[in-house]
């Protein structure tokens, strides 16, 4: 693989700024960014032994792409019955995450900083049979090294936006050495894989974006028990996801529901629960129950703040309709649809979602979801389902046949992932 100036000039970088970066980590936990009680990862230097035996690497960047992969994951150690699956990320949120939903014989561990040193540590411990990278985030030392010590690699559900796309073709020889290290690149979507398809000189297939073979996400029914119970009969309405000037537009919009359907209860649920007390001070309704401190619900609660993480098949549980946020805003990108889908919501969202266009388009014109192109048009759309029940469980229905039907997906990235997949221990080549 050849390595170009501008790769040379990042390697000398890494190497210049390496012993600042104990520093900078150091200042990321105090924001709560790092762990520091598994700092040691991010130099590669490993919390727990390498398991006997077959290891799959998994990485992803951060929630979204590490839950991306839990399919995946069942898929390798269904198969692989004597194999174990290391999945790394680098933020908090998804190691907690990692935490409640990795099943036996996968564990996570931070990803190491891209130096040459940490690259190398980590490498050494882990010695993996096979690395599978998900979605856009490239590494260049990590990648580098990994593929030459001979480790099969690919990327898969692979998405970059066109902006990208022109940027790397302003380096397009680094590109191209950088994505060479992959022995399969499968797109997430076609605006992907035609962009790689140009940028690389060779042809990029859109498997479609694995996050649509998701498993359901978990449910603790004990506490489903509770809240349903407390909640009772009442239409319930959830926003998903909300990011920074997203919860005001779902506010107001819950006023006017509110003006039609009065005793209707709103989930707001965070993309970021840090946010909690910035979000309690929007809040001007009499009853505000708080998830985080396990506030009661009574039937004049009017808004139901989840301000926790990996309960979100909880909130859709709860639900029957759900506006999928991360739209709202101008620079925001949608969040997946699927999942409150799967558990038979009616889905909305807004006009921001590039990040899963193909999966609204397709939902849209199944008459699967509705795109709400206003701000000020969310609450009249929720109304609307709430005052037509018919409607309101046609759409349900529809959205959960939708995600019912996208599980091929997995099947066919499994396809494409057979030349380079290791050998099952004790198989004869």
């Amino acid at each position: 693989m050849s390595e170009t100036g501008l790769i040379r000039a990042y390697s000398g970088l890494t190497k210049a700024i390496a012993p600042a970066l104990p520093i900078w980590l150091k200042r990321r936990a105090l924001k709560g960014k790092e762990d520091p009680a598994r700092q040691e990862e991010r130099f590669g230097i490993a919390s727990r032994n390498r398991p006997d035996g077959q290891l799959f690497w998994m990485h992803g960047a951060s929630v979204g792409e590490v839950t991306m992969l839990l399919p995946l994951i069942d898929k390798v150690l269904a198969e692989y019955p004597m194999a174990h699956v290391l999945v790394t990320s680098g933020t908090t949120t998804s190691a907690e995450l990692m935490a409640k939903r990795l099943p036996k014989r996968a564990f996570h561990q931070y990803v190491p900083l891209d130096t040459a040193k940490a690259v190398t540590a980590f490498l050494d411990h882990w010695k993996p049979d096979l690395a599978l990278w998900a979605e856009s985030e490239i590494w260049p030392n990590l990648l580098l090294q990994t593929k030459a010590r001979g480790t099969p690699m690919a990327l898969i559900n692979a998405r970059m936006s066109e902006r990208s796309v022109q940027g790397w073709f302003k380096r397009r020889k680094s590109a191209q050495s950088l994505f060479g290290c992959f022995d399969v690149i499968l797109a997430g979507d076609e605006a992907t894989a035609n962009g790689l398809s140009w940028l690389l000189g060779q042809e990029v297939e859109s498997a479609g974006s694995l996050k649509e073979a998701a498993p359901n996400l978990p449910v603790e029914t004990s506490e489903l028990t509770i809240l349903k119970s407390e909640i009772g009969e009442r239409p319930v309405w959830c926003a998903a996801s909300t990011h920074k000037g997203e919860e005001e537009i779902i506010l107001a919009a819950h006023k006017d529901i509110l003006a039609k359907h009065p005793n209707t209860l709103l989930i707001l649920a965070l993309r970021h629960p840090e946010r909690s007390e910035e979000i309690q001070a929007l809040m001007d309704f009499k009853n505000v129950s708080i998830r985080s401190k396990k506030t009661e619900l009574n039937p004049e609660s009017s808004v139901f703040l989840f301000d926790t993480i990996g309960e979100m098949g909880l909130a859709y549980s709860l639900s029957d309709v759900t506006f999928v946020c991360g739209s709202l805003v101008k620079g925001l990108m949608g969040h997946n649809p699927l999942e409150p889908a799967r558990f038979c919501n009616a889905v909305l969202t807004g006009a921001h979602i590039s990040s899963f266009a193909d999966s609204y388009m397709s939902m849209i014109a199944f008459d699967a979801a509705q795109r709400i192109l206003s701000p000020t048009k969310v609450g009249h759309a929720v109304s609307d389902l709430f005052s037509d029940p018919e409607r309101l469980a046609r759409q349900q229905r529809l959205a959960f046949d939708y995600a019912q039907g996208r599980n091929a997906v997995l099947e066919y990235v499994w396809e494409k992932l057979s030349p380079i997949l290791p050998a099952k221990s004790g198989e004869v080549i």
